[in-house]
């Protein structure tokens, strides 16, 4: 991979799963592997350096072998909470977030994001229908406006990357990449289906 840009990956495995009973999202099974894994797996050929953004079953994920960064801010307050303590907890100047739930991601993910980007901090994917913030290539230079963000009790990845001045990267070529698990009977159905 030769991009001018250092990226660490990063999967976000570290909320709640509310629509999954409160499971573990990123370690439910998908065809014998672990969902964070299948993103991980496309993801590590893409970037720099990997990691991953957990607040449960810290043990079970550090066996990785990449480094696990939990949320600083307690009561898991959603991905953007685990964006900015993955990026004030170690050294890279970009990073690639993407969440766990998303099995099926492109192997052209950051090539596309990094040629898009223009001079945005930050930008994420829109594939066709719907965006997927936390699908985004971001630059470390948002912590302060992403901490003073989360502190004001905002927690709307959305609004915040549009308010720093970030855009959309168009997927709609490839929009079944980006299908989603949110429910144990999507996951079922993907057992099934692919």
């Amino acid at each position: 991979m030769n991009l001018s840009l250092e990226i660490t990956g990063v999967v976000l495995a570290g909320g709640r799963a509310t629509r999954m009973g409160g499971e573990d999202k990123g370690l439910q099974l998908l065809k014998g592997k672990p969902l964070w894994q299948h993103v991980a797996d496309t993801l590590v050929d893409q970037v720099s350096a990997m990691a991953l953004s957990a607040n449960r079953h810290i043990d079970i994920y550090q066996r990785s072998g990449f480094p696990v960064y939990q949320d600083n801010l307690a009561d898991f307050p959603g991905p953007l909470a685990g964006m900015l303590s993955v990026m004030q907890q170690s050294q890279g100047e970009w990073f690639l977030f993407c969440s766990c739930d998303t099995p099926f991601i492109p192997t052209c993910l950051v090539e596309r994001m990094v040629q898009q980007r223009g001079d945005s901090p930050v930008v994420w994917v829109h594939d066709g229908e719907r965006d997927h913030p936390t699908i985004a290539l971001i630059n470390r230079s948002l912590i302060p406006a992403m901490s003073d963000y989360l502190a004001s009790g905002e927690r709307r990845v959305m609004v915040f990357m549009r308010k720093v001045g970030g855009h959309a990267v168009d997927f709609s070529d490839m929009k079944t990449s980006f299908v989603n698990v949110n429910t144990l009977e999507d996951l079922q159905a993907m057992q099934e289906k692919r």
